[in-house]
């Protein structure tokens, strides 16, 4: 697919006119999607699609589409080339464009990950032999996820990426239930075991009887996954340059030094991970890291290529949102073994759920803990808690009253599907914390 895409990118800027300048971006993906229910295959296919955008600049004028390619070189040659001429005929009506910015020093890249993955096919026979017997449903997606640049210019960029994710929940009984999931570029069957084994232990502890508790606040431990729910809430606008200066980050504090989080969070975007492309739609390619948060306190902004024109600063490569692909956190000292006995007496949280700012300025939050939260008494798994909205600070939950980070952060590819898989993964550790503000 690389060799067609570099072979339309040359055939497209065959079709320019005088000044004018094309940026192509190319989303792809060769995929297998499997739904399972009752721990058995009621659905499975595969997808190869694969899309082109385009922007056509000419000057300080611009403008943008994209349409989906057939797999026919001379097709999608055509294609593109009557999309070419449309969006030439509209460009004279378009006003100038102070803040357009596109990569004009030619930085060509590749980037491959090939990971020896098994099968779709043998992968599901093991999640169902591992499943046995549980009211399993989920949903398996796997295979190789392509993106490519390329300009008028000669800039080419490609990156793909071979990886798999398995979401999936595990039912007791009415609304209990527990909720797990596995990712990565590396296949373990017995890693996949060992969750599975995870999840019937959970599973059994909610078929205790339930525990309502007063509201409150609770020694926890948020594993890896709910703390992603919580970085995921901080990405929208916290990290930006644009919601910075526009004042609507929820970091605002942070940013201005009148706040900050623990000295041992350390949160970075990491780019050179190579789980998502590191190049952005203009043509920039993205630093191999930057520190988000060092230390506990706000360090770098991620700038996309139009808040760069904007504000006249260095752009890091960053989508028009501005928010993380590929965001990281550093591990702690809790040991996986101990984190029970560390808890003492408490709340285990698996997941939690809608999630939504309750005072944006202060960074607060709120959101329901729903599936496999459960009761801790003296480093003992007790009983099951009914649901609970949870009120809190990031600035408290990661800054005073965060108690230790577990030692080996967790990999977490996004699931979203929508239109294709997404690239986007989170790799965080769990957080042990005091004082967590249960309200309803």
């Amino acid at each position: 697919m690389q060799r067609a895409f570099h072979t339309l990118a040359d055939e497209l800027t065959a079709c320019l006119r005088g000044d004018e300048v094309l940026l192509c971006s190319l989303s792809a993906e060769r995929s297998d999607f499997v739904r399972l229910n009752d721990c058995r295959v009621r659905q499975a296919g595969s997808v190869q699609q694969g899309s082109l955008g385009i922007e056509l600049i000419d000057k300080s004028r611009h403008v943008s589409a994209s349409y989906v390619l057939s797999g026919d070189g001379e097709v999608d040659r055509a294609r593109g080339a009557a999309l070419i001429s449309e969006l030439r005929e509209q460009l004279p009506y378009l006003p100038e464009d102070p803040h357009l910015m596109y990569n004009r020093e030619v930085r060509s890249t590749e980037m491959r990950d090939e990971s020896d993955l098994p099968t779709s096919t043998d992968a599901i026979h093991e999640i169902i032999r591992a499943g046995e017997g549980l009211d399993l449903v989920g949903i398996w997606a796997a295979g190789d996820v392509m993106s490519g640049f390329a300009n008028s210019l000669g800039q080419r960029n490609w990156f793909e990426s071979r990886s798999f994710h398995f979401d999936w929940s595990v039912y007791q009984s009415g609304d209990k239930a527990t909720k797990c999931g596995y990712a990565g570029a590396r296949w373990s069957t017995e890693e996949l075991r060992r969750r599975m084994e995870q999840a019937r232990a959970e599973v059994e502890a909610l078929s205790r009887a339930p525990r309502t508790i007063a509201r409150g606040e609770y020694r926890v431990y948020l594993a890896p996954a709910a703390l992603c729910e919580i970085t995921d809430l901080m990405s929208w606008d916290g990290f930006g340059l644009k919601a910075q200066r526009s004042k609507i980050s929820p970091l605002m504090k942070a940013v201005a030094g009148e706040a900050s989080l623990d000295p041992r969070v350390s949160l970075y975007e990491h780019s050179a991970a190579g789980r998502s492309p590191a190049f952005d739609s203009k043509g920039f390619i993205k630093p191999p890291k930057v520190s988000l948060v060092e230390g506990g306190a706000y360090r770098d902004s991620l700038v996309s290529a139009r808040s760069a024109a904007e504000y006249g600063v260095e752009t890091t490569g960053a989508n028009g949102g501005e928010s993380p692909t590929c965001l990281e956190m550093n591990g702690g000292t809790l040991a996986a073994s101990e984190i029970l006995k560390e808890l003492g007496t408490g709340l285990w949280i698996n997941n939690l759920w809608y999630l939504n700012y309750s005072d944006r300025p202060a960074c607060r939050m709120t959101g329901m803990t729903r599936f496999a939260t459960l009761w801790v008494e003296n480093g003992e798994i007790v009983a099951p808690v009914n649901v609970m909205r949870f009120d809190d600070s990031v600035f408290r939950i990661l800054g005073e009253g965060l108690v230790d980070l577990s030692a080996e952060p967790e990999l977490m590819l996004s699931a979203r599907t929508y239109g294709q898989r997404d690239t986007g993964s989170s790799c965080l550790p769990g957080a042990l914390v005091d004082g967590f503000r249960l309200t309803l």
